[in-house]
């Protein structure tokens, strides 16, 4: 990973969020170099939805080169849901299939506009993805999927049901 130039960090130290950041910005102003890669939800989900982008890759400016990735399950299942399958049988899965097919869309760059936070950004971004790949849009987080639901959350949900019926 040194040799391909990889940004480690830990998302829950604020100090090494700084530090990408930083080091994201320096790597977008040297035009020399390639363009970066990141994964904005932070985790994979089951090829339905995309959910909630984290907001640091839209607050360093630069251009945004959106790709839309959509797996196609119809001969093997690229999604590992770990809640169900053990790492093994995952593997053994992905080998063992037929072939994974996936479908991938470069869709046009995109820009912040000038009245544009990174989070309307982010959303701007992600609406445009799911578009392209037929996918729904989710307001939460991936790591919804290992932790429990704030009772707060619950809360807003069921408000805003009982304001449809």
């Amino acid at each position: 990973m040194q040799t391909t130039q990889h940004v480690l960090f830990e998302r829950s130290e604020m100090k090494d969020r700084h530090l990408v950041r930083k080091k994201i910005r320096e790597h977008i102003s040297d035009k020399a170099k390639l363009p970066i890669l990141i994964f904005p939800e932070g985790t994979c989900i089951n090829n339905t939805s995309v959910m909630m982008f984290k907001k640091g890759s839209f607050e360093v400016g630069g251009t945004i080169h959106p790709v839309a990735i959509k797996y196609d399950p119809r001969f093997g299942d690229a999604f590992w849901n770990s809640t169900k399958y053990s790492m093994m049988t995952y593997v053994f899965n992905v080998m063992t299939s037929w072939a994974i097919v996936c479908n991938v869309w470069y869709l046009p760059p995109m820009v912040k506009e000038e009245e544009e936070d990174a989070v309307h950004f982010a959303n701007r971004v992600k609406a445009v993805i799911a578009a392209q790949g037929g996918m729904s849009v989710l307001p939460w987080d991936g790591g919804l999927k290992r932790k429990k639901v704030k009772e707060s959350f619950k809360e807003e949900q069921q408000k805003k049901y009982c304001q449809i019926v």
